[in-house]
């Protein structure tokens, strides 16, 4: 029960088969020429032979993927705090150490981060999931670790070295079984006004015999965290998708934050099925997100924060043709 309250450890100790756990690391540099996203965790599925850890290495700008296998044995957590250990690499809320070859493509790494801010842990409210996190047959949950932190450091690729100082990053992860069959996610932490951070979620839950969609948005300004959640109960006042662009508004008692997200052309990347990396999700780490934020006082509407977020994370796995009447 005190990984409930503690969604940074390791939750997957003891699972046998059908699992899965990664930690996810967004980084931009400081001129914002380049943006990776670094995926470090295990797969266990039914057939021994497959279960495995892995580290995944995007490359947002050039469109690559290095998708580095290792034995399940090389994975390593600690018991009481957010720390992993695979092969010779290490992640956790204080760095990324890199050290990987697989003949083709060799990365190097020390990043350190700092000043990290998590979504707050409360006695109730289990961090990002809310009062979800104590239900115990959910196919996937979901801990942000860090909405904003700043990271020093370097990523050497083949020898050629890009620098980290001063740079922005994001930190979350995602452990169970299997991804939603319908979600749409998207982050920024890069807006004009220093310390602003946006994360979202809109997902099909399977619940019983049918299904409910949740949503979890998270808008840190002026050091407040402004939330707009399923259990918190705001709701969705529209919600319009296509191919490259999503449109989103929110209620949450007098409050109003809408968000038009163009999204950039991604990076198709391993995503979990039954504990197996055998689904796709692409990924894009260049869109846009034009938000909005209001305040509703004696029946005006005040606009407290216009903005346009860069390096924005975005992926959308729906159809839209019937699962988005569910939203």
């Amino acid at each position: 029960m005190t990984k409930i309250w503690n969604p940074e450890v390791f939750q997957g100790r003891g699972k046998k088969k059908d699992y899965f756990e990664g930690g996810y690391f967004k980084s931009v540099s400081n001129d914002e020429k380049i943006a990776y996203a670094i995926i470090a965790g295990l797969s266990i599925t039914k057939t021994l032979n497959n279960s495995h850890s892995f580290v995944m290495f995007v490359d947002a700008h050039n469109k690559d993927l290095h998708y580095y296998q290792y034995p399940l044995s090389s994975f390593w957590a600690n018991k009481e705090k957010f720390e992993i250990k695979i092969g010779k690499n290490s992640f956790s809320l204080n760095n990324i150490i890199l050290d990987m070859d697989n003949g083709q493509t060799k990365i190097k790494a020390p990043m350190k981060f700092e000043n990290i801010i998590p979504w707050p842990v409360k006695r109730f409210s289990q961090g990002v999931m809310g009062i979800y996190a104590f239900i115990p047959f959910l196919k996937r949950y979901h801990g942000v670790l860090s909405l904003n932190h700043s990271i020093n450091g370097y990523v050497e690729i083949n020898d050629e070295k890009k620098a980290f100082t001063g740079s922005k990053g994001y930190i979350e992860k995602d452990w169970g079984s299997s991804m939603p069959s319908s979600w749409i996610w998207m982050q920024s932490n890069h807006f004009d006004e220093e310390g602003l951070s946006l994360f979202g979620s809109i997902a099909k839950i399977p619940w019983l015999c049918s299904y409910f969609t949740g949503y979890i948005f998270g808008l840190l300004y002026n050091e407040e965290l402004y939330k707009f959640t399923t259990y918190s109960g705001a709701k969705i006042e529209k919600l319009d998708v296509t191919k490259n662009n999503i449109k989103i508004i929110l209620n949450h008692k007098h409050l109003k934050l809408q968000i038009d997200a163009n999204r950039a052309e991604g990076v198709d990347i391993p995503a979990p099925k039954l504990g197996e990396m055998t689904n796709t999700v692409n990924e894009s780490l260049q869109s846009k997100m034009d938000i909005k934020l209001f305040k509703k006082e004696n029946k005006e509407k005040i606009l407290l924060f216009p903005g346009t977020g860069r390096n924005a994370g975005l992926e959308f796995v729906c159809d839209l043709n019937g699962l988005l009447k569910g939203f």
